[in-house]
């Protein structure tokens, strides 16, 4: 139904809706002056007609994503006052299990797919829901809830342009309350026309009064109604203000008491309560029964949520990957040797993946009829269609959150980021969303999401292609992080990388693309979890990883001229790192070099060197070593490069100046 019914009933049900809304803000604004509510508090009062008005126009099986003041949205949506009250105390019975707070409402039950703090964070999340469900045949619509702070976001442009390139089912709310957090509209845009900027993208957009609930939900099922109908994303401009400070911290000195009493007046409950009345449509006494109805309500919440219990200290990691993880891979026994190289064996993998499973699919820059920046891709448009091999405008944080949306939607996403530098764009997301929804949701959602991504030097790229950044990565708690250095890992570890529930990150050196070798024709998925010998010795242990690993293999070869016998390891994971594999060289050889093509300072290899004199303490007969690359920008000169990098006289003069080593 495209038109608002305005029965009794219904106008019943919006009323109470925004009361109830209007309440409970008020009960966390007492609740906080009392130190129950900790942390930021952005109250929602003075915009209750968007959340009501958009929720009247949605269906149980619609999903939503919302910002840090997402109060209003979640009660609109359905959830309980005392599941979201708790959550907002942090207590163990709250929406998320208390890990989300007041900004990060989560609720799986409801299809509310959380309050984001990063402003406009939520918006590349809502287009990969979106994708995921076009993708799937399944006929549901996602709302995205922002501010108008939000449009001077890069994200919000990506949004919007992929959502209306892919004519997505996406239904972008902009809740304008005329300031983003103290600063006016008009003092940081410069065209305040926001529902012709969002047309600009091919997409219809409108205003509307959004203190007026019947209109906002005439306008909202008007438009619910055209993404059904497969017109693509649409774009509602809801024209609100908030009547409390940004947030509870907000001293409130931008604008001054008249303007605020005066929105005050356009209330939207006011205003709506008044006309109920003004009609013979409701009854003060029906008024009445529903602000008792919503006290009784409040009043049960909170004295649940003071007797609800905390979340005890012992689960303090609960929740930051899947407790449940696939088995590792059984290797079956190699067939016959055929020749490839790397890049291959990294196409291999990804068509392999795309036939195992009908979820996977693959989308980035340049890897449909480009073939790849490194034309790992190449050829695969033709064989799987532009479906499944997706080209994406040059927008690494706008993909890279659609990628995560569409694994929340039941997808197996794979994203290729360029190269390394380029996934700085895309750091927000991998870091505030990807890695820490599990964590924020109590567990509700994963993002079975895999990022490839180039990384490393010696093409002459300079500083802005050429940098390694995996200790970046490897230091986020709720990724997994891994580095493929052999033919074998490049063509096993992405199945097995699809097969978990947490979001992992495969990086390839591009100076292995080209690496040529032998692999068995039936070379199948690998473990991610475990390191690798993959030379045995006796002095010394080098442990490396990507590249660097073939620099150590090479170098522990000049090394053995000399008598010394070194034991290479492949790290391979680079997050979580195994100690056990590590440790057990380390206590035979007595002796640690660690070989990491990033930066010395704040790296890898002192990370690992770190855990290795922390347990292996007493075995050792000497510091543990790093040779890691200079501290400067990768340069551009081939020989200042060369210069920069770890090289295998580098790492053999480093453990020749362990002392003992040959003796």
């Amino acid at each position: 139904m495209t038109k608002v019914r305005l029965d009794h009933a219904h106008a019943h049900d919006l009323l109470r809706g925004m009361i109830r809304i209007r309440r409970f803000e008020e009960k966390c604004y007492e609740l906080y002056t009392q130190e129950h509510i900790r942390g930021f508090l952005h109250l929602y009062d003075g915009e209750e007609a968007v959340a009501v008005g958009i929720a009247a126009a949605l269906e149980d099986r619609d999903r939503v994503v919302s910002t840090y003041r997402e109060h209003g949205h979640a009660l609109a949506r359905g959830l309980s006052m005392e599941s979201a009250l708790a959550e907002m105390y942090g207590k163990a019975t709250g929406c998320a299990g208390g890990r989300g707070g007041s900004m990060h409402l989560f609720d799986a039950e409801t299809n509310l797919y959380g309050g984001n703090a990063i402003v406009g964070g939520g918006l590349p999340l809502a287009v990969g829901l979106g994708l995921g469900d076009a993708m799937q045949g399944q006929d549901r619509v996602t709302v995205c809830f922002f501010g108008d702070g939000a449009l001077a976001e890069g994200a919000f442009h990506e949004a919007m342009n992929l959502a209306a390139l892919w004519k997505l089912p996406v239904f972008f709310v902009l809740e304008n309350n005329l300031y983003a957090m103290g600063t006016a509209v008009e003092r940081v845009q410069a065209n305040t026309d926001f529902a012709a900027r969002a047309a600009t993208y091919g997409m219809p957009a409108e205003s509307v009064d959004g203190n007026d609930v019947v209109a906002v939900e005439a306008a909202s099922r008007r438009l619910v109604e055209a993404i059904r109908a497969g017109d693509g994303p649409q774009f509602l401009e809801c024209r609100t203000y908030r009547t409390r400070p940004h947030s509870m911290f907000d001293a409130e000195k931008y604008r001054d008491k008249a303007e605020v009493a005066e929105w005050r007046k356009r209330s939207p409950i006011t205003r709506f309560q008044s006309w109920l009345l003004d009609n013979g449509l409701m009854k003060q006494a029906e008024i009445d029964a529903i602000e008792a109805e919503v006290e009784a309500q409040l009043k049960n919440a909170v004295a649940a949520c003071e007797q609800a219990p905390w979340e005890p200290v012992e689960d303090l990691n609960r929740h930051t990957v899947a407790e449940t993880r696939p088995a590792p891979p059984e290797p079956a026994p190699p067939g016959k040797m055929v020749k490839s190289t790397y890049r291959d064996c990294c196409r291999a993998a990804i068509t392999d993946a795309m036939l195992r499973d009908d979820r996977v699919f693959m989308m980035g820059e340049d890897i449909g009829a480009y073939g790849g920046c490194y034309a790992v891709s190449m050829g695969l448009l033709k064989e799987f269609g532009p479906d499944r091999i997706r080209d994406t405008p040059l927008a690494e944080g706008g993909f890279t959150g659609a990628g995560i949306g569409a694994a929340l939607a039941g997808m197996r996403p794979i994203v290729e980021i360029m190269t390394v530098n380029f996934s700085l764009l895309a750091l927000d997301q991998i870091l505030n969303t990807a890695a820490t929804l599990r964590h924020m949701s109590g567990g509700q959602f994963g993002v079975p999401l895999v990022i490839r991504m180039a990384t490393g030097a010696g093409r002459q790229l300079a500083a802005q292609h050429s940098h390694s950044l995996e200790n970046y990565y490897a230091h986020i708690p709720g990724l997994r992080v891994v580095a493929p250095a052999t033919l074998e890992d490049a063509r096993g570890m992405l199945w097995t990388a699809l097969q978990e529930p947490d979001p992992v990150i495969v990086f390839e050196h591009v100076m292995l693309y080209n690496m040529a070798g032998e692999i068995a024709e039936n070379a199948g998925p690998v473990d991610i979890d475990r390191a690798v010998v993959r030379r045995e010795g006796r002095d010394v242990t080098l442990i490396s990883w990507s590249l660097s690993l073939w620099k150590a293999l090479e170098a522990a070869e000049e090394l053995a001229k000399d008598g010394i016998e070194a034991e290479v390891i492949d790290l391979r994971s680079l997050r979580p790192i195994d100690d056990e594999t590590i440790f057990a060289s380390v206590r035979r050889t007595r002796r640690a070099v660690v070989v990491e093509e990033g930066w010395r300072t704040g790296s890898l290899a002192g990370e690992i060197a770190a855990r290795v004199q922390e347990h292996c303490f007493f075995h050792l007969d000497a510091a543990v070593g790093r040779v890691c690359s200079a501290e400067v920008p990768v340069p551009y000169p081939k020989h200042l490069e060369t210069a920069a990098l770890p090289q295998v006289a580098d790492i053999v003069a480093a453990v020749k100046a362990l002392p003992g080593v040959g003796a």
